[in-house]
């Protein structure tokens, strides 16, 4: 890639782990959806000498642009917009024209909250102020964003709240400066393959052997392990690799053709969405805690096929909310193939639903015995023309992990029932 670019994402909150950095990993996804290298991601804290510093380094490893997220706004600590003029070797003057329109923007807040005018007055001013020359963004808060030409790279300030900066992205890319650095970016494609249950370690293996016959190199690979169990593989290629995107795919394919749930890059989530649009679903849950629910729900349209869930965590919710007879819990216990699988069942019959899904484990990180041990799950999905898929995993990590890697096998399980395949677990 012929244009490298840097991050430099500021604020203490985010260093010391109060906030977790949400704008680091967006800017880097849409750099390189750009044709953009992003060689470093650099945190700071809301310390001046620490944000030179971060600027020098990457101005030092030849970077072409420069993003910074946070420290725009009206208190003393926001320093990024002086930072950024000293780094371009600018003074900060007053835009006028901001000033007039960040007041705009305040003065009904001002009205309804009565606040300190004189403050107010202050702070305006204070984010109105931008290094000479620089091309000032109109803020989607009260922050504008600035582009600043530096000795070396084009750097875009934008503020911290990320609703804000994904809403100033496509004016920043679009100033002259930087759309003068993007034009040299390399044009490229990015094909995203997604297996579940098989090892990281195990499609390594696989790349080592494909590159025995075929020359990889013009291709960048990834490989991300996800929630524990989904294996992403991200290609980036030119059009005039596109045979070669194919070849490597099709070899894949040939090994673990069982293992991969799609080839362009949806979420399970999605696919299942889409899968269910002419069926309807119901849940029992216990050791998720409706984890499974939301996410069946979270995308617009669920709805249509979403008829309700159960959050069964005790042994008498089971038995009279989802009539799972109490002598199977006493015979088998609360986790149990069996008892998963009655709580399928009692979810489908109670919401009068096509297919049922039933969860049940032991996330810890207590309660665990010998023979049903921390991690153990019994996951059943279960449809109404008699279908079952039904799997008792032991999941690996902390009471979270059991927990989010449980609603995506019971994710995946139900992509399979619907498509008529068995789960290779």
């Amino acid at each position: 890639m012929s244009v490298r670019a840097g991050i430099v994402v500021t604020g203490t909150e985010v260093l010391t782990g109060r906030v977790i950095d949400r704008n680091g990993p967006w800017v880097s996804e849409r750099l390189g959806e750009l044709g953009c290298e992003v060689a470093e991601i650099v945190c700071v804290a809301d310390r001046p000498d620490d944000l030179r510093g971060a600027l020098e380094f990457l101005r030092g490893g030849g970077l072409d642009l420069i993003v910074t997220t946070g420290g725009l706004g009206p208190t003393a600590d926001d320093l990024t917009a002086e930072i950024v003029a000293a780094f371009a070797g600018r003074e900060m003057v007053l835009d006028e024209a901001m000033e007039k329109r960040i007041s705009e923007i305040v003065a009904g807040f001002a009205r309804r909250m009565k606040f300190d005018p004189e403050g107010l007055r202050d702070g305006t001013r204070k984010q109105a102020m931008v290094p000479e020359g620089a091309i000032a963004l109109d803020p989607a808060g009260t922050a504008p964003g600035l582009v600043v030409e530096a000795q070396g790279p084009v750097v875009i300030v934008l503020p911290g709240p990320p609703r804000e900066l994904q809403a100033m992205w496509p004016a920043a890319i679009a100033a002259g400066p930087v759309a003068e650095v993007l034009s040299e970016a390399d044009s490229y494609e990015v094909e995203t393959m997604k297996m579940f249950g098989i090892p990281e370690s195990t499609l390594a293996k696989t790349l080592r052997e494909i590159e025995r016959d075929i020359d990889l190199s013009p291709l960048e690979i990834t490989t991300c392990l996800r929630r524990g169990s989904e294996l992403e593989i991200d290609v980036r290629y030119r059009d005039t690799d596109l045979e070669l995107r194919d070849s490597l795919f099709v070899a894949i394919r040939e090994r673990h053709g069982s293992f991969i749930y799609t080839e362009r890059g949806e979420s399970i989530d999605a696919i299942v969405a889409g899968l269910l649009a002419d069926r309807s679903i119901a849940l029992g849950e216990s050791c998720t805690g409706g984890l499974l629910a939301a996410r069946i729900t979270d995308l617009p349209g669920a709805s249509a096929y979403f008829k309700g869930g159960v959050v069964a965590y005790s042994d008498r919710a089971k038995t009279d909310l989802l009539g799972v007879p109490a002598d199977l819990v006493a015979s088998r216990g609360a986790v149990s193939p069996e008892v998963a699988e009655a709580m399928a069942r009692g979810a489908m019959e109670r919401f009068d639903a096509g297919l049922g899904v039933g969860i049940t484990g032991i996330a810890g990180p207590g309660g665990g015995t010998e023979e049903k041990p921390v991690g153990y799950v019994c996951i059943c999905v279960a449809d109404a023309d008699g279908n079952v898929l039904a799997r008792d995993p032991k999941l690996p990590g902390s009471r979270d992990d059991v927990r989010d890697r449980s609603a995506s096998v019971a994710m995946h399980m139900i992509r399979r029932l619907l498509i008529g395949e068995d789960l290779p677990l």
